[in-house]
């Protein structure tokens, strides 16, 4: 028998609750301000589209669903476009200033929207509050990162992005209420949230980026582009551009399909649900379109961290590859019906798929990144969102503007069989085709269903989400020999 000491066991792992309570106070604080910011954000996010091109909406801008597209497009550039570049300047100037400074244009950006009707006017404060929120995501999360470690890091994400979704969760039902009043209380009851903001700057010590801070605006700029040449990161930026124009459609064209074509009064009736969950519409009392996709922050609230603690020693990419395909398959789900129950089913099914994906690219981009430039990388977080939002925003535009809107296809089946090619306008193209044809718009909506097939309009982007998933898995394999088993 050997007298050599017999190794020391391993301790076991942490666990989930042991890790969330070494968080500092810094942490939950800047979490919440994201929350409040999220919860202003989605409020407006989740009915914006209703607002901008539903034919039917009395008081909406009545904008076309091209016309749509080319808002979120512009939206999606300098939102996730200019956080490449003001991550690194938040890493050069301070977090706590740069947040400060984001706050306030997001109020200008939701006081513009609430008073302009008229197309550009309405897209600048668009792109103003676009540009406030391009500021504030790599402040916070660059002070985020400086209160993680690796080891609690899929944790603390899940932690974030749990309560990232409860700040969208709470935003639609006020903006129900809301919109219930008029629509611009809409944007002014978000203007008051988001400035919940200035007090809970008061709530915690300055953050201030680690690394060396040399160097200037050109600096920055110079170290920016300098990081995206390398193929790694380039690459792993272009796949993910894949996934998130697949992703944005949940949010930037489902809001319009369940409107047009979804029938959630079944849900309505089995529940008995009082009228702050319910719209009317001329097809019935409906589920309202938010409190349907509302669904996906109610799930991941639930469920986002014990999740992140499951996946938490799985390979980062590797959870990434799962993410994309299961949300890729929810979303073609969610609009392959008219059924409000499987309509749900899928945004479920979607949720659980971001769950895997969306927090892990944060964590991932957090790992690999160098001392002093987190908040650069979180930069790089949003370039893959740039380019896969803004392209899917055109492209989703055009596609629903012709195989999707139900005004537009009713304009088409009057012109293809009744030979009615002019006085009729979108808004009023539903009534003329019932009248028409002698029948009530539920019935009007099936005859377009069938004779149109609408929901192949999803197939092009859960396309592109599987083919992301297919190309994340060569690069699983192709970073193996440069990065840690446990990255």
């Amino acid at each position: 028998m050997s007298d050599a000491p017999a190794a020391a066991a391993a301790p076991p792992p942490e666990g989930l609750f042991a890790k969330l309570a070494k968080m500092e106070r810094a942490f939950w604080m800047l979490n919440f301000m994201e929350m409040f910011e999220r919860l202003a954000y989605y409020g407006v996010r989740v009915v914006i589209p209703i607002y901008i091109a539903q034919a039917d909406e009395v008081a909406g801008l009545h904008f076309t669903q091209i016309q749509k597209g080319q808002i979120f497009m512009l939206w999606a550039l300098v939102q996730t476009g200019v956080p490449i570049f003001s991550g690194g300047f938040a890493d050069r100037y301070g977090y706590k200033r740069t947040i400060a400074v984001s706050i306030a244009i997001k109020m200008a950006g939701y006081l513009l929207m609430a008073t302009q009707r008229e197309f550009w006017p309405f897209t600048l404060g668009c792109l103003v509050l676009a540009f406030g929120t391009a500021i504030f995501k790599p402040g916070i999360q660059g002070s985020l990162l400086r209160t993680m470690t690796k080891e609690n890091s899929s944790v603390a994400w899940g932690t974030f992005y749990m309560l990232v979704n409860v700040g969208g969760f709470l935003g639609p039902p006020v903006a129900h209420f809301l919109y219930g009043v008029s629509w611009p209380m809409v944007f002014y009851g978000c203007t008051a949230i988001v400035s919940l903001n200035f007090l809970m700057l008061l709530t915690y010590r300055g953050i201030e980026p680690g690394g060396a801070r040399s160097g200037g605006v050109w600096r920055v700029a110079a170290v920016t582009f300098k990081n995206l040449a390398q193929p790694r990161l380039l690459v792993f930026i272009l796949i993910m551009s894949g996934f998130w124009l697949m992703f944005m459609q949940l949010f930037d064209m489902l809001p319009n399909f369940i409107v047009d074509w979804v029938d959630s009064s079944a849900i309505v009736t089995t529940f008995h649900l009082p009228p702050m969950f319910t719209t009317e519409t001329t097809r019935g009392t409906m589920l309202a379109q938010e409190w349907m996709i509302n669904a996906n922050s109610f799930l991941i609230i639930l469920c986002v961290v014990g999740v992140s603690h499951l996946v938490a020693r799985m390979r980062r990419v590797h959870s990434i590859l799962l993410g994309i395909t299961v949300a890729s398959l929810g979303l073609m789900a969610a609009g392959f019906t008219m059924s409000g129950w499987l309509c749900i089913l899928g945004i479920l099914c979607f949720s659980v798929g971001e769950m895997l994906s969306s927090p892990k690219m944060n964590d991932y981009l957090g790992v690999i990144a160098p001392e002093g430039q987190k908040a650069l990388y979180m930069g790089y977080a949003n370039m893959p969102t740039a380019i896969g939002w803004a392209y899917g925003s055109f492209l989703g535009g055009q596609i629903y503007d012709k195989m999707g809107d139900k005004a537009n296809l009713a304009l088409r089946y009057l012109a293809e069989q009744r030979d009615i090619t002019s006085g009729v306008e979108r808004m009023d193209a539903m009534t003329k085709l019932q009248d028409v044809l002698g029948v009530g718009a539920g019935e009007a909506t099936r005859l377009l269903w069938q004779t149109y097939e609408p929901w192949k309009l999803w197939i092009p982007f859960a396309s592109v989400g599987l083919a992301s998933a297919v190309a994340i898995f060569f690069y699983a394999r192709w970073v193996r020999k440069y990065e840690a088993p446990d990255v």
